[in-house]
């Protein structure tokens, strides 16, 4: 059964060392009602974990999709769908904890841009040319790490490795 053909009601959250964490996503190609039906149950997903933020292949689907919501409110209007993200124009450095729905327990300090651009689509298909900073910035940076298959941890530094390993 190929991605596209998955039933969106059987997502469910994919947990390290799942392999499909590892693997760089392939684009969107169709913004149909599967689409609009994967992205609903993400939501669901994100906010039954308590996230603000979801990749793809955090619920099994090598796409390069994420929703994200930095309030964590469902409903909120800063509810956010991106599908196949370009990000760019990165300014400024800040370090903070960050974890990740896919590796619970885990935490660290990540250094990420402060403020970015993003190119992207909707769910719809339509396109989005934002500037985003703080949190925003930094999930949007954290979930396309997801596309690249790349993991918070591939990015901590060696104390918050060490921290880890002894957790």
């Amino acid at each position: 059964m190929t991605n596209n053909k998955i039933d969106p009601a059987s997502l469910e959250l994919v947990k390290y060392p799942d392999p499909r964490l590892r693997r760089k996503c392939v684009e969107v190609a169709e913004f149909d009602e599967w689409l609009a039906t994967v992205v609903r149950r993400m939501f669901e997903i994100m906010y039954a974990s308590r996230g603000v933020g979801l990749a793809g292949p955090q619920v099994g689907l090598n796409l390069r999709l994420f929703v994200c919501n930095p309030t964590a409110n469902p409903g909120h209007e800063q509810e956010m769908v991106v599908v196949n993200p370009a990000l760019s124009d990165m300014v400024g450095a800040e370090e903070d904890e960050e974890g990740c729905l896919s590796l619970p327990d885990v935490h660290g300090l990540v250094l990420r841009a402060k403020k970015i651009h993003i190119r992207a689509f909707d769910a719809a298909g339509r396109p989005i040319d934002r500037e985003g900073e703080g949190l925003l910035a930094r999930i949007w940076q954290h979930e396309t790490d997801h596309l690249d298959g790349v993991l918070i941890t591939d990015r901590f530094g060696e104390a918050a490795k060490l921290a880890c390993r002894r957790t």
